[in-house]
């Protein structure tokens, strides 16, 4: 359970959950409609998926190795590293699922024939180790890194369908009619994780104060103040908010799919509204606690909106 409990499991099931339904609920309906069949098999896009939640869970795992310090003054009952597990034992099972994870993503690299892909899998580590050091003790970087790594998830399998596409039909799949409309579907959902993630992180390190503050941490809330780190949050969210009823608006598609009224009303307006409400009345670490759940649930209702998006095609 410690285990678990260090690599963020429910974290790792989402990430997991927003690729499969990225490339089932969406992907492949977009290339049944351009009369196109997949070429990535099963058995690979699943080591997509194990490769992304792999070096996900190690990243988890580094980050509280060196948030020791942090974790004892902002969540004492909930630390594992130096407690539950050892701290050797903690870094050997980061490095076993990082070598594990940059296994997966170099094979992947060769089958696709994408040296780029390579990279992406090896920087991912470096970067993550950096953000765990370095990068979360400035204002915003860390929280920008975090919400790209989540947009990249999802692009990432688009990504590597069309690169195995464009090895079987040739590189003009890439400038297809079918290629667009994944990329610009998959692209609307990464932006919708990317917004939603950075605004959980800002929740997140508002929560954090106290521990960020002894350790020297330059987060948005102490290095603005509250009451800016609020009105920005504000911002985000009517920015999130106006994108996703301009989207409604102006793709027909979306209109058209049964029940997204309802969905965008329950499933996004309401959350959002309940959301700006308690952040903006929050003033201790558990409302800012209950503003970082609600903020998790929408980033879960905006993927399983994937099921219904499936349906415009």
């Amino acid at each position: 359970m410690a285990f678990l409990k260090l690599i963020r499991y429910k974290n790792l099931i989402i990430i997991a959950l927003l690729q499969v339904l990225i490339r089932y609920g969406l992907i492949l309906p977009i290339l049944q409609s351009f009369e196109l069949q997949p070429v990535l098999s099963h058995f690979r896009f699943a080591l997509v998926v194990l490769s992304t939640v792999l070096l996900a869970a190690s990243g988890y795992i580094i980050n509280d190795y060196f948030d020791i310090r942090i974790d004892r003054i902002n969540r004492p009952e909930s630390v594992v590293v130096g407690r539950k597990i050892a701290r050797r034992t903690t870094l050997f099972l980061h490095v076993v699922l990082t070598i594990t994870g940059m296994m997966i993503g170099l094979y992947l690299a060769y089958v696709t024939r994408k040296e780029n892909y390579a990279l992406f899998f090896i920087g991912i580590p470096v970067v993550l180790w950096y953000y765990s050091t370095t990068f979360k003790r400035h204002i915003l970087i860390g929280n920008l890194i975090i919400a790209m790594f989540t947009a990249i998830v999802a692009l990432l399998v688009v990504s590597v369908e069309f690169a195995m596409l464009s090895r079987m039909h040739g590189p003009d799949i890439l400038e297809s009619e079918a290629c667009s409309t994944a990329w610009f579907w998959t692209g609307g959902f990464a932006f919708f994780a990317f917004i939603t993630n950075l605004i959980r992180e800002i929740i997140k390190d508002a929560e954090d104060v106290k521990g960020d503050k002894a350790v020297g941490c330059k987060t948005l809330p102490i290095a603005m103040g509250m009451k800016l780190t609020k009105l920005f949050v504000l911002l985000l969210e009517i920015t999130s908010l106006t994108v996703l009823w301009l989207i409604y608006i102006f793709i027909p598609e979306i209109s058209r799919i049964p029940y997204v009224t309802v969905y965008f009303i329950v499933g996004f307006t309401i959350p959002h509204l309940i959301l700006i409400y308690i952040w903006m009345k929050a003033n201790n670490k558990t409302h800012f606690h209950g503003v970082s759940t609600m903020g998790k649930l929408i980033m879960l209702a905006g993927i399983l909106f994937i099921v219904l998006a499936g349906q415009a095609f």
